[in-house]
């Protein structure tokens, strides 16, 4: 008996001071997962951080629409509401499924913690059981580590929260922030948070306006938004609800009935019920009819997401979607942006299945004033995807202005000569048999010696090649990156005839130099940011955007005057390209393009007061019909934009710096009284451009014998004859004659074959090749007649009309 009293005593005290210890570590723990805890104070600020609104206006002020939080890098839907405006048949049917205690307990369910114990004890896992307030500390304070792997002490420090919060927060407020927090679902290009963005998504409607149908079906959706893809099997889980709504006495039988009996929609499904509410069919159709758009925005979506993207990349996430918001002011100007929509919608000459985007500028601030990244259609939404700014296109012959420009810049004039005849350039990469034998549009040539401004008239592509080869190509690729245009890798000579991608917004900035003196500025969307309280974070008036200047004023204007004669030296029935983008008795200068295919469709051009780019082609690339061209589809839509914005507007002109005078056109039989722009002799210093030291000398031509040779003392051109690969003779068909560039010492080896070949080591003429290299232009040739080859040849094709 005493032994047995003993050992009473020793448990007693054993299990005395077990519990002890265990309180001690548990206290311990406690402390450690107290210090760790977020402050549960931060509910407040991080529930409205989380609905805080980026506001974006017009420059006149008016709102264009607001920036939708983001979680991460993902886009989050998330509209804060009250509880005075959610149905209450939401709330009801929320409290049913997800925690019918919710106005007894403290934050912590007894009777669910019971069985979570039970579980754990079981081995099996955690489920059920949680509150909604311990719900809401998962969804904001605890979802960071909720989004990392599973710690033991994770739950706990989720109870230790869900108290504090309980003591702190009414009931009402627990419940409007657990509503605001939910996550519903995929909704596209954002993520569902909260029931404003469900209601939107999932029936189109408001919270307030929830029929009990619909709530129950958007509880539903809580513990699992994936549910959506399986109506069928959502069905009687909203019956259930249904009936736990009666008993907990949220609404009657009869409500209840009604409610299974209404034929529900959800966005997406086609369903069809029987008399009693059951499902007849239900069939998914569209799952991406509950997306929603990741800006909100009230017009000019495209601009605004380009507005977005510029002010993360300024200032960051953390203020842009937090911190009670942004208040953004920016270039956008209703008027011009209404001309630029109108003009997109009333597009309608384009090619199947193509879109486009538009944009008009400021010139002189580089401000963007108008923009659409889509064929508009109606009022109906467009698709999110901006062409305008995210397009990377091939620019074709929109290039050729900043390349003839460029070449004026080297001290040429407007009527430097080229010839428009085949040529052949060593291509030991990516070309068949080892050369780059460019072509005009269509195969078109004229075989004449011509002026530069003809050349650029008509877009002849052989005369841009050996212009680009004269002055170097790594002198124009230099330009246009000073023109924010980088030249992709590896291109060659097909640089110059526009292999090279950019977007609308970019070439409007390229070319607003021709008319601004020369400077360039990259585009610029935002004139002024504040925050929720006023407080300025960034105003362009104390920030100059200072240009880059590419070219003189006098050099700016020279090839300005270039690409108004794209516009207006040629009529329709001469093959004049851009005519139609003519309107009124304003100044138009511009240019078409066209890549290879045909897939990417240009005009771009200016006028004394804005700057303006359209493309048109196909939103995943792909060829365009061969029977539509640049000038007949896109020069309208740039013309009809450009109207309605100078509306009301008195009509100016292009004013000439100082140092320009002005001569008609050399040609008798080509452009009788057009007036072309050269530099007056006093400011040639304006032509101030040097060649890039890795680029190839300027090629000057001189006829020999048998080859014309260039100024690179290792070179000669020399034309073949395609038919036999030997040197072209008075015999050869014009057609038939190529040019290519060789080393002096290949010479021999492309004598005809009906000419005595010169020994191994036998020189061309020195005496010719002297002259050639120390004379510093090209001779005057014998102006042919338009579109006829040299004397006694048979006629080519009649002259390109190039894009």
């Amino acid at each position: 008996m005493i032994f047995l009293v003993r050992f009473l005593k020793f448990l007693t005290s054993f299990l005395l001071a077990a519990l002890v210890a265990g309180l001690g570590v548990a206290a311990a723990y406690a402390g450690k997962w107290a210090r760790e805890l977020p402050d549960y104070r931060q509910l407040d600020n991080l529930t409205r951080s989380l609905g805080a609104e980026t506001k974006v206006y017009a420059r006149d002020n008016t709102p264009l629409g607001s920036l939708i939080p983001k979680i991460g890098e993902q886009a989050i839907s998330r509209t804060l509401v009250t509880l005075d405006e959610i149905s209450p048949f939401m709330i009801s049917a929320l409290i049913s499924n997800e925690d019918r205690r919710f106005f007894e307990h403290y934050g912590l369910d007894p009777y669910g913690l019971l069985r979570q114990f039970r579980r754990l004890s079981q081995g099996e896992n955690v489920q059920g059981g949680s509150t909604l307030t311990n719900q809401l500390v998962k969804n904001t304070l605890l979802l960071e580590e909720y989004n990392q792997a599973r710690t033991p002490d994770r739950k706990l420090k989720e109870w230790m929260l869900s108290v504090q919060i309980e003591r702190s927060f009414t009931k009402e407020e627990i419940l409007q922030n657990y509503l605001n927090t939910i996550y519903w679902g995929d909704g596209g290009p954002v993520e569902l948070y909260g029931i404003y963005s469900a209601s939107q998504a999932y029936f189109r409607t408001t919270p307030k306006a929830l029929t009990l149908a619909q709530s129950a079906y958007l509880t539903a959706l809580v513990p699992r938004a994936g549910r959506y893809f399986d109506y069928k099997a959502v069905r009687p889980i909203m019956k259930i609800l249904l009936a736990r709504m009666v008993e907990d006495k949220w609404i009657t039988q009869a409500q209840a009935d009604a409610a299974w009996q209404e034929k529900l929609q959800p966005r997406g499904w086609q369903v069809t019920y029987d008399a009693a509410g059951n499902i007849s069919s239900a069939k998914l159709v569209d799952p991406s009819a509950k997306e929603l758009k990741a800006v909100t925005s009230t017009r000019a979506p495209h601009f605004v997401r380009q507005v977005e993207q510029e002010l993360v990349r300024t200032f960051g996430q953390d203020v842009v979607y937090g911190s009670g918001g942004l208040r953004v002011y920016t270039t956008l100007d209703p008027k011009i942006q209404t001309a630029v929509e109108t003009a997109s919608r009333e597009a309608s000459g384009l090619p199947p299945g193509a879109t486009l985007a538009a944009t008009i500028m400021d010139p002189y601030t580089a401000e963007v004033l108008g923009m659409v990244g889509q064929k508009l259609n109606g009022t109906q939404p467009p698709d999110d995807w901006n062409n305008a700014a995210q397009g990377q296109r091939q620019i074709g012959s929109t290039i050729k202005p900043l390349l003839y420009t460029t070449a004026l810049s080297t001290g040429l004039r407007q009527d430097h000569r080229e010839e428009d005849r085949p040529v052949s350039f060593p291509c030991p990469v990516g070309c068949k048999d080892g050369v780059y034998e460019p072509q005009n549009f269509e195969g078109a040539t004229t075989y004449r010696n011509m002026t530069i401004r003809e050349a650029l008239d008509r877009s002849l592509n052989l005369v841009t090649v050996r212009l680009a080869d004269r002055i170097g190509l790594e002198t124009l690729f230099a330009k246009i990156r000073q023109l924010g245009i980088p030249p992709n890798d590896g291109t060659g000579l097909a640089a110059a005839l526009g292999a090279v991608e950019t977007t609308p917004i970019k070439m409007a900035a390229a070319y607003a130099p021709f008319v601004n003196g020369g400077g360039y500025r990259a585009p610029r969307y935002i004139t002024r940011v504040t925050n929720a309280r006023g407080a300025v974070l960034y105003d362009a008036a104390n920030d100059p955007l200072r240009p880059v200047r590419v070219w003189t004023p006098q050099i700016a204007y020279l090839g300005l005057n270039l690409i108004e004669g794209v516009v207006n030296d040629l009529t329709p029935a001469q093959g004049g390209l851009a005519t139609k983008a003519k309107f009124g008795d304003w100044p138009v200068a511009g240019k078409t393009g066209t890549s290879n295919g045909p897939k990417d469709f240009w005009f771009v051009g200016t006028t004394p007061l804005y700057t303006g780019a359209v493309w048109v082609g196909k939103q995943k690339g792909g060829d365009m019909p061969v029977n539509y061209y640049s000038g007949e589809v896109n020069a309208p839509i740039w013309r009809r934009m450009m109207e309605l914005a100078h509306a009301g507007r008195s009509v100016t002109q292009f004013t000439p710096p100082p140092g320009i005078v002005f001569d008609e056109a050399p040609d008798p039989g080509y452009l009788p009284g057009v007036k072309m722009a050269f530099l007056d002799p006093r400011y040639r210093d304006a032509a101030n451009t040097t060649t890039e030291a890795q680029a190839p000398p300027p090629t000057v031509y001189r006829e020999t014998s048998y080859a014309r040779v260039s100024s690179d003392p290792r070179t000669v051109i020399i034309s073949l004859d395609r038919s036999t690969n030997r040197l072209a003779t008075e015999f050869t068909p014009p057609q038939n004659v190529v040019q290519r560039r060789i080393y002096v010492e290949e010479l021999p080896a492309y004598a005809p074959d009906d000419s005595p070949k010169p020994l191994a080591d036998e020189k061309p003429d020195p005496d010719a090749l002297k002259a050639a290299r120390n004379e510093g232009g090209a001779p005057e040739a014998k102006t042919e007649p338009l579109g006829k080859p040299p004397t006694g040849t048979p006629a080519p094709k009649s002259p390109p009309t190039t894009p």
